[in-house]
């Protein structure tokens, strides 16, 4: 079939990019939008346009929330069918209390579990969320989408396709499928050093876009391969191989009561009523704990297990901002009287390597430039897909137009949706924030419609101006859309000064860099669609000047 291995790999590396490669323009488009999702959250919710906070105090501001919180009527609605009789008006017995930040979030997530009486599963509970103000304990909207690490992060991941998890199958063979279009990458450009230094954006279209290509692919191959790498380990155990919840649930559940026991931990309630001990005094010893070992003190994670039980006990994790590894070293209390139950020992070597993967993968470390360096690496990759793309219809087109063959069409009008198509839609998203009504219920899922919508617009009007494709001629939709980028950028700059108040020259002004660095890549990404577009325009009247002096010299 192949008349070499190269060649075979050539194959693999074309139609494995191409087929899968929609799905990783996403990935890696909104991986890098992700790196910024809190940033991007505050900007989607001004409510929350204060600075970062502190766990705050157990007693004064997270106990009244915890007491507070009830599941809701939708959650309650939807774990009916899953009980045995009637549900139950109230949830009393309590199994977790949690309580969830970073150095990023300006808010406080907290989370409580309840135990449902006659489940059919025992062991499933049902779940109530909020976020509050944690200066004051103060209940923030919950119907408020925060686009960033609501929508744009499980974006990158999942497609937000969650019915039998699957969008995280399509992801995941994606991932593996990059894998390989990497290998084969490497081994079909045998100058792979040289390529590292070779862009010509003088010569032909084609070689050019090859050059960038290959460029793009270089530069950031090992980000490329080591993102793709871990986002498969990250999700193995959970989602690929989950072997452990199903064809071994019983031994899984077995070894998880051993190992909670080993540790000194209850795996279960008592059944016996007891109080809480002061849970700022066990943070305030978990923290001086951590200055003993020489690490920074900051709280990221606190949690209440079999809260109001004999066998309750709190735990205290350990934020990690300091750290590439994602850790916890998290140090357990006896609920009841505030007693040491365990300190996290240091990681094993494989555990270690795991909590570094993770973590690198992750980044909720403190350093801005390496974060900087992650928006880079998956803009690189989205460019390298989209130049991919366009070599691949560049070089077909005017063979399938001489043969009346619309590959080449389809492919080029894929190729606008899943580009500036894509870039539409996240522009289209951040529009809708600032336009929908401030109580419009279900605000969230407008912003979602407003999303998928303009999306689904770009895509039928990437198809519609697409025939010209089939006359071996540019799609006039890339440069009508880049149009649409400058409008949709720069209305969502002017929506947010208008609507909030809070216009580049006053958060500048503060030094609040969330609002202000969003509004500078807003008008960054206007500035490069402006280009593009010109571009673009001056490439399409090239061949409509040349036509009429092709037509008198024909004549003379």
């Amino acid at each position: 079939m192949f008349q070499s291995f190269r060649q075979a790999m050539a194959w693999l590396h074309t139609w494995f990019g191409l087929v899968l490669g929609f799905v990783l323009m996403a990935a890696f488009f909104f991986g890098a939008l992700s790196v910024f999702d809190r940033e991007i959250d505050r900007w989607a919710i001004p409510s929350t346009r204060f600075e970062p906070q502190p766990m705050p105090s157990f007693e004064q501001v997270l106990r009244p929330a915890f007491e507070r919180m009830r599941p809701s009527q939708a959650d309650i609605d939807a774990m009916r069918p899953r009980v045995n009789g009637p549900m139950p008006e109230r949830f009393d017995t309590v199994n977790y209390w949690s309580a969830y930040t970073t150095h990023r979030d300006p808010v406080l997530a907290v989370y409580a579990g309840y135990e449902v009486p006659n489940a059919k599963d025992p062991d499933e509970g049902i779940w109530a969320y909020n976020t509050i103000d944690p200066r004051d304990g103060t209940p923030l909207p919950d119907d408020r989408l925060k686009i960033g690490s609501g929508f744009f992060y499980p974006l990158h991941y999942s497609l937000t396709l969650d019915w039998k998890g699957l969008g995280y199958w399509i992801v995941g063979f994606s991932a593996l499928v990059m894998l390989a279009a990497l290998v084969s990458g490497v081994v079909m450009h045998r100058r792979i050093f040289r390529e590292l230094f070779t862009f010509r954006p003088g010569k032909a279209r084609l070689r050019s876009l090859l050059d960038l290509h290959n460029l793009t692919g270089v530069v950031a191959l090992p980000f490329h391969f080591f993102f793709a790498f871990t986002g498969l380990l990250i999700f193995a155990s959970a989602y690929y191989f989950p072997v452990g919840h199903t064809q071994l649930h019983d031994l899984h559940e077995l070894h998880e009561r051993q190992e909670v026991e080993s540790m000194g931990l209850p795996h279960g309630r008592a059944g016996v009523a007891a109080g809480l001990a002061d849970v700022d005094a066990m943070v305030a010893e978990a923290r001086r704990r951590w200055e003993a070992r020489g690490m920074a003190g900051d709280v990221g994670f606190l949690v209440l297990t079999h809260v109001g039980d004999a066998n309750g006990y709190v735990s205290v994790y350990r934020a990690g901002t300091d750290r590439i590894a994602l850790v916890g070293q998290g140090i357990h209390f006896k609920a009841a009287d505030g007693a040491l139950l365990r300190e996290d020992p240091p990681a094993t070597a494989a555990g270690g390597v795991n909590e570094f993967l993770t973590g690198l993968h992750l980044q909720h470390f403190r350093h801005w430039l390496l974060r900087w360096m992650y928006v880079l690496g998956g803009l690189l990759g989205a460019v390298c897909i989209a130049t991919g793309f366009l070599f691949f219809v560049q070089k077909r087109k005017r063979q399938h137009a001489a043969e009346g063959r619309q590959g080449a069409r389809v492919v080029d009008a894929l190729a606008v949706a899943s580009v500036t198509g894509m870039v539409v839609a996240a522009l289209g998203i951040l529009v809708a924030n600032r336009l929908l009504p401030e109580g419009l219920p279900a605000r969230g899922d407008w912003e979602r419609y407003a999303f998928w919508g303009s999306w689904l617009l770009a895509l039928l009007h990437a198809a519609w101006r697409s025939a010209p494709v089939a006359r071996g001629l540019s799609n006039p939709a890339w440069r009508e859309q880049a149009w649409a980028i400058v409008a949709l950028a720069l209305a969502a700059v002017l929506l947010n000064w208008i609507t909030t108040g809070d216009h580049l020259l006053r958060t500048l002004g503060a030094g609040y860099w969330p609002v202000a660095g969003f509004d500078l890549a807003l008008l960054a990404a206007a500035a490069i669609a402006f280009a593009s577009a010109r571009r673009l325009g001056r490439r399409a009247e090239a061949p409509a000047a040349e036509a009429p002096r092709k037509r008198e010299a024909a004549h003379a």
